[in-house]
């Protein structure tokens, strides 16, 4: 996520806890450190600063609190004073009134209509019964692309392609999903110079008079961010803030600084293509994982709602347990599929993420149907001990599957190396400084 930042602030945070004496000299090479992957990641030059002092002076003339070291202490202050820049506290949407209503904006290409989607099924989720409302007649497919990503959330959803008016369908809309618990209304991509739209856009807030109002923001776009949100803001005072395509932005930092520095929260990030790919946005769990402290928290939910899909609890028993045997691994990384890409999933485990390797991350439906075809040839006893598969069973194992031993042997290699990574989740990545810390963030 956000490109290299995440990578460059774990390896500076590794770098401080091997340090064994904390003085000027390493507070000040790890502030460098962290100033060049801010600015890479495209955060504002004077924030960059500001935290810097602020990181400087608290480090050098702070007493670390009795029975912690001077570099855990400076570990928990870059880790606090990150968090800050975000936003300090999650941000949840409170429903308080039924029918709450949420009307969205954002520019065109945000990726707007997608996050209604992804919000919708959150709702879902949390047991609301929500209707979306289609208000954008510039853009043809709108409509469409609202009922492609709902239909199999059973959500009522009120447009009409033919009609232009977008205060006539509003208000229609309303009145169509007025005994739904939420109504989502979603509006035309638009541009902060685009003033027929901008004008739209506050006779529609009129008319809805929004319990919340969310504008959805592109990732990508860095620092102009916060630009687009005061642009927007003069129309309808923005309550929320979504962040979207942060898997990968190499602009993302500044996104997220940008719009903290506004005042509207932000209360969910976008992480990637699938409507499974969003999440609520926790500052503190968000700065954990990107300083490679894991996010054990998330992690740990994100299966939960898996299992409780799939009707496997003991799965999470068996993955976090770390007992790893051919049998169990099919299942296992196929329910860590479902809780999105691999790579992303690792980074949530404390010190896991740098450990996998990049070909053990992208585990493919391809691959696992390989994968599962070789193991269905495996006796019991080769799956409950792998170990004992030598040549003449890999051998047999890939005549029965009718693949080649090079299969075989890449299966196990896949198993031992995936195997190896989650055993050096444990004591060995726990125990030490970073280890240490993200246990008390998590108190």
């Amino acid at each position: 996520m956000l490109g290299n930042l995440g990578k460059n602030l774990t390896k500076t945070m590794k770098k401080l806890a091997g340090m064994a004496i904390i003085d000027e000299e390493v507070v000040k090479e790890v502030i460098k450190d962290i100033q060049r992957a801010l600015i890479q990641s495209d955060v504002n030059i004077k924030l960059v600063l500001n935290l810097s002092k602020t990181i400087e002076n608290r480090s050098l003339n702070e007493e670390p609190p009795k029975g912690v070291t001077p570099k855990e202490h400076v570990i928990k202050i870059v880790y606090q004073e990150l968090v800050n820049l975000l936003g300090t506290t999650a941000k949840e949407i409170e429903i308080n009134k039924k029918p709450y209503k949420i009307l969205f904006m954002g520019l065109q290409g945000s990726g707007k209509t997608t996050t209604i989607g992804k919000l919708t099924r959150y709702f879902k989720k949390k047991g609301f019964n929500p209707a979306i409302v289609s208000t954008d007649t510039w853009r043809p497919a709108a409509y469409e692309q609202l009922l492609q990503l709902t239909e199999d959330m059973n959500v009522q959803i009120y447009g009409d392609p033919e009609n232009t008016d977008a205060l006539d369908l509003v208000k229609k809309g309303l009145k169509a999903a007025k005994k739904n618990d939420i109504i989502i209304i979603d509006t035309a991509g638009r541009h902060k110079e685009e003033k027929d739209l901008l004008n739209e856009m506050e006779n529609l807030s009129k008319v809805i008079n929004p319990n919340e109002v969310i504008m959805v923001i592109d990732g990508t776009i860095g620092q102009q961010a916060r630009e687009q949100a005061l642009a927007f803001n003069k129309t309808s005072k923005i309550g929320s803030i979504i962040i979207t395509k942060l898997d990968g932005s190499a602009k993302g930092g500044g996104a997220l600084s940008a719009v903290a520095e506004i005042g509207a929260p932000i209360k969910f990030i976008g992480t990637g293509e699938r409507v499974e790919d969003f999440e609520a946005f926790d500052p503190d769990r968000f700065i954990s994982r990107l300083l490679g402290m894991g996010d054990i928290k998330t992690l740990i939910e994100r299966a939960e709602e898996i299992a409780e899909i799939e009707g496997d609890m003991g799965a999470i028993d068996a993955m976090f347990s770390g007992k790893f045997t051919l049998k169990d691994m099919y299942s296992q990384f196929e329910m860590m599929n479902k809780m999105g890409p691999m790579q992303q999933v690792m980074n949530m485990i404390p010190g896991a993420g740098g450990k996998l390797p990049k070909n053990a991350s992208k585990v493919t439906e391809e691959k696992l149907a390989k994968y599962k075809i070789l193991m269905d040839s495996m006796t019991e006893h080769e799956l409950e001990h792998p170990e004992v598969i030598k040549k003449s069973r890999v051998k047999r194992i890939a005549r029965g599957s009718g693949m080649r031993n090079e299969d075989v042997k890449e299966l196990l290699k896949y198993y031992n190396v995936t195997k190896k990574a989650m055993k050096g989740f444990g004591k060995r990545n726990m125990g030490g400084p970073l280890g240490q810390m993200m246990k008390q963030m998590m108190r």
